[in-house]
């Protein structure tokens, strides 16, 4: 594999590792890009740019990074409130009356963050067109009764969460999440990272698609063989876990130029590696130029845990901060105190404050797993190696 790009000295063994997934694990076309107290020390990329092409994926080449989206949609509230135009503490219905409907009325921002909100499923399902259309989905969610009081335990709110964090984020700012992201993060970083991906930076998006698991691939994620049930809860139309990837019903083609144009903070963001390590970097330091985007206390408040054990959803123990998975057995990131997002199928980004390093992974190649891809892991296991090294 002709892999293209740097590594500074000491991270070579990222390389190698980087490597080692095209060789032994399937990769079809990926990048990596890691930043160490505020300069970027890994920028990798190679394969093809379409998962089912072989065209050469290039130094710019974007791509769908699912639910890693969701860390940066998740940002920000915390940047609304790290502003003061928004209390973590007021009911959602404070901002956005209508969804005080059905039971929801003591639902807060932070349940809402935090994956405790109750609506991690939709009665009736949005079709792929509802799902874009700007209002529907919002509708949808305030009408929606919950499965369980909001507040008093957590469920992957897995499609969701696009329509509950725009719509709040809308009420509070009058922009659209993609717009915001845009011009207060986007812009001022100068990340390639798009929720609603402009016509003219389309060029830059490779195919993604599905891709099996080697039989004879290394491990590093979580068990290859999942538990029977989390496999039961994956199979049952009824579970929670079925509804809630399922609400949008039949799923819609994340290769479609109107579906990668949509602003779907849950699962539809457009990246590079290179932005989501860079934006990781500014959330825990200054970056190269000088930018940073939390304060401390704002820092804190991402990776304190507001949510832990069982997951009504993934049914799996899962780990949540404001917006950001941390750190765990089902996420294992680079230690105790990392915090960040990993996509279902491959991409990843987190960061962790104690280090300094900034992580961004994404793929064309998408896995069955959720929560920590075998290729991810691979790579993840190396920086901490080399961290341990440094």
């Amino acid at each position: 594999m002709d892999v293209q790009g740097t590594v500074t000295d000491g991270f070579e063994p990222v390389r190698e590792a980087f490597v080692r997934n095209f060789d032994q694990r399937g990769e079809r076309g990926a990048a990596l890009a890691v930043y160490r107290d505020g300069r970027k020390v890994v920028d990798l990329w190679g394969g093809t740019r379409d998962v089912d092409g072989t065209a050469p994926w290039a130094v710019d080449t974007a791509q769908v990074v699912r639910s890693a989206t969701k860390g940066v949609a998740a940002s920000v509230p915390l940047l609304l409130h790290q502003r003061g135009q928004l209390d973590l503490d007021a009911p959602v219905g404070t901002y956005w009356p209508e969804f005080k409907a059905a039971g929801k009325d003591r639902a807060l921002v932070r349940h809402l963050l935090a994956h405790r909100a109750g609506v991690p499923v939709l009665d009736r399902p949005l079709t792929a067109d509802e799902a874009i259309d700007g209002t529907s989905g919002a509708l949808a969610v305030a009408a929606q009764a919950p499965v369980w009081e909001p507040g008093t335990d957590h469920g992957y709110h897995a499609q969701t969460y696009s329509w509950l964090l725009s719509e709040l984020v809308r009420r509070v700012t009058g922009r659209t999440i993609g717009r915001w992201i845009a011009e207060e993060i986007a812009r001022p970083l100068d990340l390639d990272f798009w929720v609603g991906l402009p016509s003219d930076e389309a060029h830059r998006a490779g195919r993604i698609g599905p891709v099996d698991e080697p039989p004879t691939a290394a491990g590093g994620g979580l068990k290859l063989r999942p538990k029977r049930s989390v496999t039961d809860a994956y199979r049952d139309p009824e579970s929670l876990t079925r509804r809630a990837f399922g609400a949008i019903d039949p799923l819609p083609d994340e290769n479609d130029p109107r579906y990668r144009a949509a602003e779907l903070p849950a699962s539809g963001g457009i990246s590079t590696a290179r932005a989501l390590a860079r934006f990781y970097a500014a959330t825990i330091g200054a970056v190269d130029d000088g930018h940073r985007l939390f304060a401390p206390a704002t820092l804190t408040l991402a990776r304190t845990e507001e949510s832990a054990g069982l997951d009504r959803v993934l049914v799996i123990g899962t780990r949540f901060g404001l917006g950001f998975m941390l750190h765990g057995p089902a996420s294992p990131l680079l230690g105790p105190g990392s915090f960040g997002h990993p996509g279902r199928g491959g991409s990843l980004g987190f960061a962790d404050p104690e280090s300094g390093i900034a992580f961004g992974y994404v793929t064309n190649g998408m896995r069955k797993g959720v929560t920590a891809d075998p290729r991810a892991q691979a790579l993840v296991r190396a920086v901490r190696a080399v961290r341990a090294a440094l």
